[in-house]
């Protein structure tokens, strides 16, 4: 990976600079956490090849402030500002010409949620989607606030049985809803599994998501 830059204390970024990128990948950081503490990550992933790697910051290190099963007005205005960004990231690197079916998404807990939220509140062809220890967001999930057609998009959501931030049963209606929408889902719990990221979730995000060729023109 090429050397970490931060851009306006808005996002870290590595991988092949944007204009030459030919995919990119996005990824969201968890509560407490960073961009640039994600980022490294990127190296034990096995992307496709000229891959610009993003990494936006939360203000304050929090995306928003009460839990993802909160009633959606708990986590305003915050929730719609963290939204926001993404998407001005993913038209920046939409405008550099790369397609979205050659965008990925990446989040951690909290950013696993985001990541989650963004993709079906704007449902298409993604690259891919990988949410470790996530679900959608809100206190109960509402069929209408999730549009479009995920066109066979992989998602690989994984958690712990039982997670005391994430309950397993948000992660499965999460991925039921996904599902509906056309996404190739992959939904794995494991006994037990601290609240991290395990070299065994990374194996399996290798294997479901990035060793998927990307999608040429």
């Amino acid at each position: 990976m090429s050397k970490m830059e931060v851009k306006n204390n808005q996002y870290a970024a590595a991988g092949t600079p944007l204009a030459t990128a030919k995919s990119a990948l996005i990824m969201i950081h968890g509560r407490g956490a960073s961009a640039t503490g994600i980022l490294p990550l990127a190296a034990e992933l096995q992307l496709p090849e000229h891959t610009a790697v993003f990494a936006p910051q939360a203000p304050g290190n929090t995306w928003y402030p009460a839990s993802f099963i909160a009633p959606l007005s708990f986590n305003q205005p915050a929730l719609d500002l963290a939204l926001a960004s993404i998407h001005r990231l993913v038209a920046e690197i939409t405008a550099a010409g790369i397609p979205k079916r050659n965008i990925y998404f990446l989040g951690f807990s909290q950013g696993a949620c985001l990541s989650l939220e963004y993709v079906s509140r704007n449902a298409e062809r993604y690259g891919g989607v990988v949410a470790f220890t996530g679900g959608l967001i809100g206190e109960v999930l509402e069929q209408t606030t999730y549009m479009g057609d995920f066109a066979q998009t992989p998602i690989l959501i994984s958690t712990s049985n039982p997670d005391h931030h994430v309950p397993l049963k948000r992660v499965k209606d999460s991925g039921c809803l996904l599902e509906r929408m056309n996404a190739r889902i992959t939904v794995v719990a494991y006994p037990n599994k601290p609240h991290n990221i395990t070299d065994e979730e990374i194996e399996l995000a290798n294997k479901v998501i990035f060793q998927t060729p990307i999608q040429h023109v």
